[in-house]
C-alpha cells in the first residue's frame, strides 16, 4: 500500500513538473514571440518610413522641376527686355553726340572746319620730270607735243581718240613722194588736216601718222617736218 502511495505521489511530482517545464517553455516562446514581432514591427516602421522618405523626395523633385522650368521661362523672357535695354542705352548714349555736333556745326562752324584743315596732311602731288628726247630723229628735228600750235595738238586728240574729222578727206594715204619720212609701204602714212585760223581751205599744215603710232608735223604742205616725240 505504502508503494502504491509513493508511486502515485511521484506520478503527480512528475505531472506538476511537466506541467511547470510546459508553463516556463510556453513564457520562453511567448517572449520570443513578442520578442520576434517587436522587431518585425520595427523593421516594417523602418522600410515604411523609409519608403516615405524616398516618396518625399520623389514629390519634391517633381514639385520643383516645374518651379525650376518657370525660371528658366523667366530667364528666357527677361532676356528680351535686356536688348531693348541696351538699345536705348545706345540711343541714350547717341543723341547727346547728335546735339552736341549739331549745337557745334551751328555755333562754332568755323573753327571745326579750321580744325579740320590743320589735322588734315597735305597731299603729295607726284611730279613727272619730263625725260630728254634726242634732238634728231629719223634724220628730222623732234618736238614734244606741247611745242605744237594748238590746232595741231586738237588733230592730235582726234588722231588718237578716233573721233570724226573735220574734212572729208582726213585720213588718206601720205604716199611720201618727197621721200623726206623714212621709206615704208605705199599705205604705211596717213595725212590729216591742222586747221590753219583765216585760211578758206584746208591750209598747208598737216599731221602725218604712221601705223606704228609714229607723227610727224608740217607747216608748208610736206616741204619740211618735224618728228613729234611722246
Amino acid at each position: 500500500m505504502s508503494n502504491v502511495i509513493t508511486l502515485a505521489g511521484w506520478f503527480v511530482k512528475r505531472e506538476h513538473g511537466a506541467k511547470r517545464v510546459d508553463c516556463v517553455t510556453i513564457r520562453r516562446v511567448n517572449i520570443q514571440r513578442q520578442s520576434l514581432t517587436g522587431m518585425l514591427r520595427l523593421l516594417v516602421t523602418a522600410v515604411v518610413s523609409l519608403l516615405l522618405a524616398g516618396c518625399g523626395s520623389l514629390v519634391t523633385i517633381v514639385t520643383a522641376t516645374p518651379n525650376e522650368t518657370q525660371q528658366a521661362a523667366s530667364v528666357v523672357t527677361s532676356a528680351p527686355t535686356d536688348v531693348p535695354a541696351q538699345t536705348s542705352a545706345v540711343t541714350s548714349t547717341r543723341r547727346p553726340r547728335n546735339t552736341a555736333t549739331s549745337v557745334s556745326a551751328d555755333s562754332t562752324s568755323t573753327p571745326t572746319l579750321k580744325a579740320v584743315k590743320a589735322t588734315a596732311k597735305p597731299s603729295r602731288i607726284p611730279t613727272r620730270t619730263p625725260t630728254a628726247i634726242p634732238s634728231t630723229l629719223d634724220g628730222l628735228q623732234t618736238v614734244r607735243p606741247a611745242d605744237l600750235p594748238d590746232e595741231a595738238q586738237q588733230t592730235l586728240a582726234l588722231i588718237d581718240s578716233d573721233r570724226p574729222f573735220l574734212y572729208a578727206r582726213d585720213g588718206i594715204v601720205f604716199q611720201n613722194r618727197e621721200g623726206i619720212l623714212p621709206k615704208k609701204s605705199s599705205t604705211y602714212y596717213h595725212e590729216y588736216t591742222v586747221v590753219t585760223p583765216g585760211s578758206p581751205d584746208r591750209g598747208a599744215k598737216r599731221l602725218i601718222a604712221g601705223s606704228k603710232g609714229e607723227i610727224y608735223y608740217t607747216e608748208d604742205h610736206y616741204v619740211t617736218f618735224v618728228r613729234v616725240i611722246r
